[in-house]
């Protein structure tokens, strides 16, 4: 008989330093009927779950599928409403054999700081202690031991910027159906060290954590072990269990000596090159330069604002690199984005092509990257924030900004949108109008994912610290959850 899965998708990276609570309202959600339609043919996680549902035979069920931009604290009322959601989704669903749930790994809530281990305890009190349950998770998760305890597996990611979605979810897959027929016991363990940050922040382009992959690739691939999760953390939850962690999944409880051994040889590597980066960041003032005097090329340069970064929680609003960039009179530049629905109202009482002045973005807190700016420019386009991604992230998915619009202001088209995001796929530029490979200067809200899609079309990036809610300069981030002593609060 064909195996019963259930799958599901909530996820939420959680920046408990924002003053903004992520209610049920901020989540994007599919109910079991969208969920076929939006999601097959894509290479996302659950669009791998259904080829792999086709694959093994399996009848699958999945009730729900819910994510929101990371942000801060969810809460309590919108985390029971999803977690009740998902445990009506397993009662229907009547005797299942199996699941494969898709997370993040750091979601906060105002009364759990680990969401998914609170999660994963009521799925499992429901299913019981037999059904084998594997989870996705993203490289930045925060792998707590009631995670490892809940689930029979965990499967990060292994990419950064994430393109590995699809590749995620097989491996996950394959996994669960072994276990479903018998074929192997899964058990996992997590070995952690006092550490806040390392592993490069997950830069998976060289340095350790491409080492730590390529173990780890090595082992699973001699069938040492079935799997190796490595993921770098998410430093902007403040909870106890923050950092990175190194899972071991093996077959059965014999192999869990030498699970152990291969996750702590891994957190020793881990430890001795923690403060290896490989990013050195500017500040606004030595970006707008060097920008400038390559406006004569045929490339643009990139300057990439990872400290208000919308994907890492940031508000997306600040307008410290916007106003350097204004004031250092760039030319033939464009601005993704600054994300104040206000601003965009303003945009369509003026109307296309026409001028006026907007008092545009640093209203979450002023603070935190810049206080509003009063600008006087051109309405170029408006739209609804909708379009088709095409590029390495996400290709295939649809996605909604919200009302948005191009404001020209000098030289500099800004792109302002009405729901939060980073610049992560070309087409948040082209869907309104601009041609990011006709720009001398780029300037996007990103920390990483962005490279997977514009670095090729850039002649340079340059990482900006523009003081935003990221930066250490912004005086935001006083820890107070996490375990100590701890690396680098403690030296």
């Amino acid at each position: 008989m064909a195996k019963i899965v259930l799958t599901a998708q909530v996820m939420h990276e959680t920046n408990t330093f924002s003053k903004n609570l992520t209610g049920l309202e901020a989540f994007r959600r599919l109910d079991e009927e969208e969920i076929p339609r939006a999601r097959r043919g894509t290479r996302t996680s659950l669009g791998a779950t259904f080829d792999a549902a086709e694959k093994y035979g399996w009848t699958l069920r999945h009730p729900l599928a819910a994510w929101a931009n990371p942000s801060g604290r969810v809460t309590t009322e919108c985390f029971e409403a999803l977690a009740e959601q998902l445990l009506r989704g397993i009662a229907a669903a009547g005797p299942i054999d199996g699941m494969l749930l898709h997370l993040h790994g750091a979601m906060v809530t105002e009364r759990y700081e680990d969401g998914e281990g609170e999660l994963l305890r009521r799925v499992r009190s429901v299913v019981g202690p037999d059904i084998p349950i594997v989870a996705t998770l993203d490289l930045h998760a925060n792998v707590t031991d009631l995670m490892v305890e809940m689930a029979n597996a965990l499967i990060p990611l292994r990419t950064y910027p994430h393109i590995d979605y699809d590749k995620c979810a097989w491996q996950g897959a394959d996994l669960l159906d072994r276990a479903m027929t018998g074929e192997i016991s899964l058990r996992t363990i997590v070995a952690r060290r006092p550490l806040l940050l390392g592993l490069d922040f997950g830069k998976t382009q060289g340095g350790p954590m491409a080492e730590l992959l390529a173990r780890a690739d090595a082992l699973e691939q001699a069938g040492a072990v079935l799997a190796i999760g490595i993921c770098s953390g998410f430093a902007s939850a403040d909870i106890r269990e923050a950092g990175p962690t190194v899972t071991v999944t093996v077959d059965g409880e014999a192999g869990l000596g030498d699970a152990r051994r291969i996750a702590e040889a891994f957190m020793d590597y881990a430890w001795e090159t923690r403060a290896y980066r490989s990013a050195h960041p500017i500040d606004v003032d030595e970006a707008v330069r060097r920008a400038k005097a390559g406006e004569d090329r045929e490339k643009p340069v990139i300057l990439a604002d990872f400290t208000d970064n919308p994907g890492g929680g940031c508000y997306g609003d600040s307008t410290n690199l916007l106003k350097g960039m204004i004031e250092g009179e760039l030319e033939n530049a464009a601005f993704y984005a600054i994300c104040d629905p206000e601003a965009v109202r303003e945009g369509t009482n003026l109307g296309v092509g026409e001028e006026g002045t907007i008092r545009l973005g640093g209203k979450t807190d002023p603070m935190a990257g810049g206080g509003p700016l009063t600008l006087t420019g051109r309405v170029l386009c408006l739209s609804d924030g909708r379009f088709i991604a095409s590029g390495p992230m996400g290709g295939g998915l649809r996605r909604d900004y919200g009302l948005s619009m191009v404001f020209r202001v000098g030289g500099v088209d800004i792109v302002v949108i009405s729901k939060n995001g980073q610049a992560t796929d070309l087409a948040q530029f082209t869907s309104l109008g601009v041609d990011p490979t006709r720009k001398h200067t780029l300037a996007i809200k990103s920390n990483h994912h962005f490279r997977a899609a514009f670095e090729p079309i850039a002649r340079e990036v340059l990482l900006v610290d523009s003081g935003s809610l990221g930066s250490s300069q912004s005086g935001a981030r006083r820890y107070v959850n996490v375990r100590r002593p701890i690396w680098p609060l403690d030296v």
